[in-house]
């Protein structure tokens, strides 16, 4: 998720390409599809022609994604920066004097066109990635990253802007409007506008240095990943449950290889296959393929790309008078100094280690029960750990896949969404999408009104980034009328053979009620301002409403519902639902560890002063060594794939998961304190301080309004079992 003015919205939807994609196979896209078929009939040159500037008569203004083609963009993108800046020029040359409407409210509809091309590019990206897109990546973010820069670094723009922004006490603003002049007057200055001479051409030569680092990154990643495919045999496949199996053949039928079984590094597919396969020579090079994306000193590798955004962020923040980038990031977020984010996450790390040797005694005991006498390693970690879950709670994880069906879990997200805060989602087929498999739905209010459409778009494919993540083809606004939004959600399931059931683990429900909760963020989102719609929001507080959204699948009314055996429509068993609470915190020591690695190693290097010759492994492993971390866990995301800070905006910033985890599980008890997880009241603060606020109150004080305190950590740690 990403914080964005909206100008920075444009751009940065456009450089987004984060992660790393799944398999190798070559697939012809509906864009690339289209592309061929009309190469000769459209001048894409041809501004008049060009989609983007046309009226899209489509139902809601959609994206007539069928008629953009890839050379389209490069185009378009020209033309809207060259609008954009006659529309800036407009507003310095105004002879009035600067006032909130003639520069602040004319900035924010200024660039229209530029985000509108932004944001269907950057969606395309993401997903439908190929050789031409990842060259127009190249190209189009530099080129982005000045246009940004020029106008930040606008010094009559500035001006106004200062203008504004001195006069703001007796320029009788409302509320909202205080808050989007703050936060555009801020950004400026963090951008670079106060500085002078030299600074100020290094500070844009830096920025657009990273801009094309970060894009190289994603797409080393993405092609770093796609290069590794384990093709198996019938005889290789001991330990597979059923649905491991079917998605394995599936992909490879989708590579032409019948008869084969595929593993590709897509999580939905090699996480299960370091679960459950008793090969453990292929579950160490499955791991070991994992682990080392980016990591492969071959033309994908990262390693000194990271060094040099290092080095890069670390000028940037000191030009701009902050010791580092760390304090550069946190100065504006809720923690507000690395310090505190620093403090979240050893006050979690160090009761996580002491679970996870628990879990590594427990682990071991099993091993030796079992005769085993080869030392553990961290592609046995998982599988072991499953096999003591079966021991002490009687769990299979393959058994409960089968509760676990796509369409019985968006039905329940649905329903979730509908019981609080009374929408309505209606499936649509006239909505021009990018790919067949994407589905789209209206979304309705209590009243009928349509409020936005919802896409969602669940499976993996070679040409799309890896992980899951929401994003908008259109923000919310009020400001050039009722613009209404356009949410995307992705997911990267395993696609079964046809006419199959697309099986699910139950960390997978969880992740689709997460990315439904940034939706709903999006969708409910009711401000005036585009730049304070919806998720532009704080990393430590963006995360908190898609968070709480989780532990509703997680609760025994939901999963009698809706988790039904894919084959009988039996609701899950009682006693398998009481295994399930009572395995609840099982492993937690492990997950905790996993990602608070992760974090400190994000904190770590952006901390740095001095950068010189890093060395990533070297630093990964003096950083964790020094903590005390267990050697049979890595780090979630290792650095050379660690797209959510070298790709994504999470720099700096890894660390927000967890601090709006505390502010999750304690705003969710909201609900269980008044044992009804639908409970009226509750849901009503929770639109009216959370998901319809956007950017526009004070992240506390709306916190307050919703809980009626402050929160605490307890919840946390009693969820995670580290009470």
């Amino acid at each position: 998720m990403l914080r964005k003015t909206h100008l920075a919205l444009a751009i940065s939807a456009a450089m987004l390409l984060n992660g790393c994609s799944d398999a190798p196979e070559k697939q012809t896209t509906q864009v690339e599809a289209t592309d061929k078929a009309s190469a000769k009939a459209t001048s894409t040159n041809d501004i008049s022609q060009n989609p983007f500037f046309q009226e899209w008569n489509t139902p809601f203004g959609a994206p007539p994604l069928g008629d953009i083609k890839t050379a389209h963009f490069l185009p378009a993108f020209k033309q809207a920066i060259v609008e954009h800046k006659k529309e800036i020029d407009a507003i310095t040359e105004n002879e009035r004097p600067a006032d909130f409407d003639n520069t602040i409210a004319a900035m924010e509809l200024a660039g229209s066109t530029l985000t509108k091309v932004a944001q269907v590019f950057g969606n395309l990206a993401n997903t439908e990635s190929n050789d031409e897109m990842q060259s127009l990546q190249r190209e189009i973010s530099p080129m982005l990253t000045r246009h940004r820069s020029e106008i930040r670094m606008n010094e009559a723009l500035f001006k106004r802007v200062a203008a504004v922004y001195d006069n703001r006490k007796s320029a009788l603003l409302n509320a909202e409007q205080t808050r989007l002049l703050e936060r555009v007057y801020n950004s400026f200055v963090r951008s670079g506008a106060k500085l002078t001479g030299e600074q100020r051409a290094e500070f844009a030569k830096i920025n657009e240095r990273i801009s094309a680092l970060t894009t190289e990154f994603g797409q080393n990643a993405l092609n770093d990943s796609r290069a590794f495919t384990m093709v198996l045999e019938e005889s290789d496949l001991a330990g597979l449950p059923q649905t491991q199996r079917d998605a394995a053949a599936a992909a490879a039928a989708a590579r032409d290889l019948p008869g084969k079984y595929v593993i590709t590094l897509n999580r939905s597919s090699v996480q299960p296959f370091l679960e459950f396969s008793d090969r453990r020579d292929l579950r160490e090079k499955a791991f070991k393929g994992w682990a080392n994306r980016g990591d492969n000193d071959n033309e994908f590798d990262n390693k000194a790309i990271i060094a040099e955004i290092v080095e890069l962020r670390a000028k940037r923040a000191q030009l701009l008078g902050y010791k580092h980038h760390s304090e550069y990031v946190l100065t504006n977020s809720m923690a507000s100094k690395p310090e505190t984010a620093m403090d979240l996450l050893l006050k979690v790390w160090e009761p996580a280690v002491a679970k996870a040797e628990q879990e590594r005694e427990w682990i071991q005991e099993l091993m030796a029960a079992e005769g085993v006498t080869h030392k553990l390693e961290p592609w046995d970690w998982r599988y072991y750990a499953e096999k003591v879950r079966k021991a002490k709670f009687d769990l299979d994880q393959g058994q409960i896949a089968e509760y676990f069906e796509l369409n019985n879990m968006i039905e329940a997200q649905f329903y979730t969404a509908e019981r609080l805060f009374g929408l309505k989602f209606v499936e649509r087929t006239d909505i021009p999408v990018y790919n067949p498999v994407v589905r789209v739905w209206e979304v309705q209010d209590k009243s009928g009104k349509a409020i936005g459409l919802f896409y969602g778009d669940y499976y993996a494919r070679s040409t799309k980034r890896s992980g899951a993540w929401m994003s908008s083809f259109r923000s919310q606004q009020k400001l050039a009328g009722d613009v209404k939004p356009l949410i995307l959600n992705n997911m990267n399931l395993n696609k079964p053979a046809e006419g199959e059931p697309t099986l699910m683990s139950y960390s997978d429900a969880v992740t689709l009620f997460h990315e439904f909760g940034h939706a709903l963020h999006g969708l409910l989102s009711n401000v005036t301002y585009p730049t304070l719609a919806g998720t532009s929001v704080p990393r430590d507080w963006v995360e908190f409403p898609a968070q709480l959204f989780e532990h509703f699948i997680a609760q025994p009314e939901m999963l009698k519902k809706f988790a039904l055996h894919y084959k009988t429509n039996e609701p899950m068993p009682a006693e398998l639902l009481e295994r399930i609470k009572q395995a609840g915190t099982f492993n937690q020591g492990f997950a905790t560890v996993e990602f608070t690695a992760s974090a400190l190693v994000d904190m770590a290097y952006h901390q740095l002063t001095d950068v010189k010759d890093l060395d990533v492994r070297a630093f990964e492993n003096k950083v964790l060594g020094d903590y005390g971390k267990p050697e049979e866990i890595i780090m979630r995301h290792r650095s050379t794939h660690f797209g959510h800070i070298f790709a994504g905006g999470y720099s700096s910033a890894y660390y927000a998961y967890m601090w709006s985890e505390i502010l999750d599980a304690d705003g969710f008890d909201a609900f269980l304190e008044k044992k009804d997880i639908f409970d009226k009241e509750t849901a009503e603060r929770l639109y009216q301080f959370i998901y319809s606020r956007g950017d526009t109150l004070d992240y506390f004080e709306a916190y307050q309004g919703f809980r009626g305190r402050k929160p605490t950590t307890d919840a946390l740690l009693r969820n995670r079992g580290l009470d």
